[in-house]
């Protein structure tokens, strides 16, 4: 297995998947809970939600939600609710992370999560050292806290006033 992503293969093994549908409000996954299930946003967004508190939106076609809690056999850390009506590719889990195109895609979206939220600590780290005003270090924070505790590959929004991908 090479370590190039090869999206041809992915989008046939998705196009194999069933499709699920999840109407405004809906949830797709609930914290605490453990489904066996990788949801991949095909269509529509969604709210990650601690609690009644949303720290980040996902938009982005492609994003894989339900793969921290199958490769940790834990269970789901948030809620995912839907904000619009929304379809999903639907997978057990065990079964697609055994296909090595699926793992390698679910490697390559956890490597750019961890990536970003690196690059996150550090810029904090620079406004920390610098002295910038506490708001600023506040929306950096939660921004890298959406990084590490959202799922998906996509953010629209981590945090109050985040206006994207970390500190732009």
């Amino acid at each position: 297995m090479t370590l190039i992503h090869d999206p041809a293969a992915w989008q046939e093994k998705l196009a194999a998947l069933p499709l699920e549908s999840y109407d405004t409000g809906e949830i797709v996954f609930a914290e605490g809970t453990k489904t066996g299930r990788l949801m991949i946003l095909k269509s529509g967004t969604v709210g990650i939600y601690k609690g009644d508190v949303e720290f980040a939106q996902v938009a982005e076609p492609g994003a894989v939600f339900g793969e921290l809690s199958a490769l940790l056999d834990a269970p789901h850390s948030a809620d995912v609710r839907a904000l619009e009506p929304s379809e999903f590719h639907v997978a057990d889990a065990a079964t697609l992370l055994q296909d090595p195109t699926a793992l390698l895609y679910v490697t390559v979206v956890l490597a750019r999560r961890i990536d970003a939220a690196n690059q996150g600590l550090l810029q904090l780290k620079i406004m920390l050292e610098s002295g910038e005003p506490r708001g600023l270090i506040d929306k950096a924070l939660d921004g890298v806290e959406g990084l590490l505790s959202a799922i998906g590959t996509g953010y629209i929004r981590a945090g109050a006033g985040y206006s994207g991908y970390p500190f732009a």
